[in-house]
């Protein structure tokens, strides 16, 4: 995979990210554009399944770069996310140089060195790469607090202090894209250090377009009354809505079963691959479902 050159423009970068099929709305490609220009993280939160962490992808493929995942969690540390020790080997190495008689202070001097370093995925981006690579920090809403004001030096300086060995310096800046499901609120010492995107539902036009864009073998009519669905569904009140993934691979799944039209028996078959919670399910099976593909065919067929 050969380095593509930083787009020069918005549309430039809009173009980048219709190539690897991604479908974004102007407001998000200038948050974009303006991320790369300014070598700045690019702070991505909404809701699950809007396309956040594909944002990622999309530009180290573009880009041709590597593709560095933190996936958060709580309880994540500096060990977990930037780099540890290799305990293991340094005490094996001691007690080699001890049967060696070797001087105490040599010992201890070899120890912390780069050869026991365990690069965590945080340290691994800072280092010299042909191409900068794409950081990806992922769910950054499931750490801890503590977490967050660590991240702080890597986001300002794009750098990382180990007390025992040095100060590790990226020569040229990762791209980083954050992303946050908004479990909780991050802090706005974080925010401040980065470019900051709402990433929402998309509109029923540019779903139509990112359906039509990952599965192109589908029918034209089958995949706007799937949009059209799943756009109803973001208007009732469910405990959780469904996303563009969700959206995507409810298509695949009709496909699947060979569907040309929506049906409301299928719909009814399928609800658990749209919607996760069974009270959302039971809500929208039966009678409701059929009357909402009733509608939508007839929507369909007078447009």
């Amino acid at each position: 995979m050969t380095a593509a050159a930083m787009p020069a423009s918005i549309d430039a970068t809009s173009a980048l990210l219709a190539a690897q099929d991604y479908v974004a709305d102007r407001q998000l490609t200038t948050a974009v554009f303006l991320a790369l220009r300014l070598r700045r993280p690019l702070f991505l939160e909404g809701e699950p399944g809007t396309g956040k962490t594909e944002i990622a992808k999309v530009l180290a493929a573009g880009l041709g770069a590597e593709l560095i995942r933190l996936q958060c969690y709580e309880g994540l540390d500096v060990a977990g996310a930037a780099y540890e020790w290799n305990y293991a080997s340094q005490m094996l190495e001691i007690r080699l140089a001890e049967a060696a008689h070797e001087e105490r202070d040599r010992i201890a001097k070899g120890l912390f060195t780069e050869r026991f370093l365990i690069e965590r995925p945080l340290l691994r981006a800072l280092l010299p790469q042909p191409v900068p690579p794409v950081l990806l920090i992922d769910e950054l809403d499931r750490t801890d607090e503590p977490f967050e004001a660590y991240l702080l030096e890597v986001l300002s300086d794009f750098q990382i202090t180990i007390p025992e060995w040095r100060t590790v310096k990226a020569e040229a800046p990762p791209v980083v894209i954050i992303t946050s499901n908004r479990t909780r609120e991050i802090h706005d010492a974080v925010k401040r250090r980065c470019i900051y995107h709402w990433v929402d539902y998309p509109s029923a036009a540019r779903e139509f377009e990112i359906v039509r864009r990952k599965l192109p073998d589908a029918r034209e009519a089958l995949s706007r009354q799937i949009v059209a669905f799943v756009q109803q569904l973001r208007a009732m009140d469910l405990y959780k809505l469904p996303g563009v993934a969700e959206t995507i691979e409810w298509s695949r799944a009709l496909l699947a079963l060979d569907s040309v039209v929506l049906e409301p028996e299928t719909v009814n078959n399928t609800l658990g691959v749209l919607l996760k919670y069974q009270d959302d399910i039971a809500r929208v099976r039966g009678s409701e479902a059929a009357r909402m593909v009733e509608k939508i065919r007839a929507e369909v067929a007078s447009a």
